[in-house]
C-alpha cells in the first residue's frame, strides 16, 4: 500500500483515503492499484463488513488521474493498456464482496468520479463537484464500459449533456437525479453519516448484498462494445497532447481536431 493511499480499520469499517492533498488527490497508478487490491482482499480481514472511500485534505475526493503520467504515451497500445488498467480497477470495486460507500467532499472528477460511480452507495457534502470535463481540458475519451456505467446511473441523455458541455454536477442536482443518496452540510457531517451508513449496511445479510450487486453488474455487462479505435483516436491525437500540456501549464488549450 502506497503512502498516498491510507487504510484504517474502525468499528468494522475499512476507511480508504486518497492522500495527495497537495494535488487535490490526483490519482497515480499506484493509488489505483492499491484501491483495487484492497477491494479484492478486504473480505479476508476478520471483522470488516464495509468499505468507505474518501479523500484527504478537505478539498477533493479525487481530481482524476495525475496527468503527468500521460506524457510517456507515444503509441496506441499505451492508451489501450491505460484504459484496460482503469477497467480492471473499476471491476475490482464493482465485484468487491463487501459493500462500498463513496463519501464525497469537494472535487470528484475524471478517474475519481469513475471510482465514486462504481461504489455501491454515494453520499456527499454540499461542496460536491462531480463530472468529466475532458472535452474542455484534456481531449481524451471515456471507455464504452465507463459510459455504460454512467448511463445506467444517470441516464444516457444526462451523461451526454454533462460530457458535451464539460460541466460539473453540484450537490443539489446530484441528490435530485440519484447520483447521491444523501447531501450533508460539511465534511464532518459527511464522515459521521458515512460511519453510520457503513454500520447499517454492514449489518445486513452479506450474501444478499453480494448477489444483488453482482446481478446488477451482469445485467450491464451482458453487452460488450468494441471501442479500441475510439481510444486510439483520442489518446494518440495532437489535441490530447495539447490538452495535457495546456492543463499542466494552466492555460486554455487550442483544439485543432487532429
Amino acid at each position: 500500500m502506497t503512502d498516498e493511499l491510507l487504510s484504517e480499520e474502525k468499528n468494522g469499517t475499512l476507511w480508504v483515503s486518497f492522500n495527495r492533498p497537495q494535488a487535490r488527490n490526483a490519482l497515480t497508478f499506484a493509488m489505483y492499484e492499491g484501491l483495487a487490491e484492497t477491494c479484492a482482499t478486504a473480505h479476508e480481514r476478520e471483522g470488516i463488513r464495509a468499505i468507505v472511500v474518501k479523500g484527504e485534505g478537505g478539498k477533493a475526493f479525487a481530481a482524476g488521474t495525475d496527468m503527468t503520467q500521460f506524457r510517456s504515451f507515444n503509441k496506441p497500445q499505451d492508451a489501450l493498456d491505460y484504459e484496460a488498467r482503469i477497467e480492471a480497477v473499476l471491476t475490482a470495486i464493482e465485484t468487491c464482496r463487501l459493500p462500498t460507500i463513496a463519501a464525497i467532499h469537494g472535487a470528484c472528477t475524471g478517474g475519481g468520479a469513475s471510482i465514486a460511480a462504481v461504489c455501491d452507495l454515494r453520499i456527499a457534502s454540499d461542496s460536491l463537484k462531480f463530472g468529466f470535463p475532458i472535452a474542455r481540458t484534456l481531449g481524451n475519451c471515456l471507455s464504452a464500459g465507463n459510459l455504460a456505467r454512467l448511463s445506467e446511473l444517470l441516464g444516457a441523455g444526462r451523461v451526454r449533456e454533462m460530457l458535451f458541455t464539460a460541466r460539473l454536477i453540484r450537490s443539489d442536482e446530484a441528490l435530485q437525479v440519484g447520483l447521491i443518496s444523501q447531501r450533508l452540510e460539511g465534511e464532518e457531517a459527511l464522515l459521521s453519516r458515512a460511519a453510520d451508513l457503513a454500520a447499517q449496511v454492514g449489518a445486513m445479510a452479506p450474501l444478499t448484498l453480494r448477489a444483488t450487486k453482482e446481478a446488477l453488474r451482469r445485467n450491464r455487462a451482458s453487452t460488450q462494445v468494441e471501442d479500441a479505435d475510439l481510444i486510439e483516436m483520442t489518446y494518440m491525437s495532437a489535441d490530447f497532447k495539447e490538452g495535457m500540456e495546456a492543463f499542466l501549464a494552466k492555460r486554455p488549450p487550442s483544439w485543432t481536431g487532429r
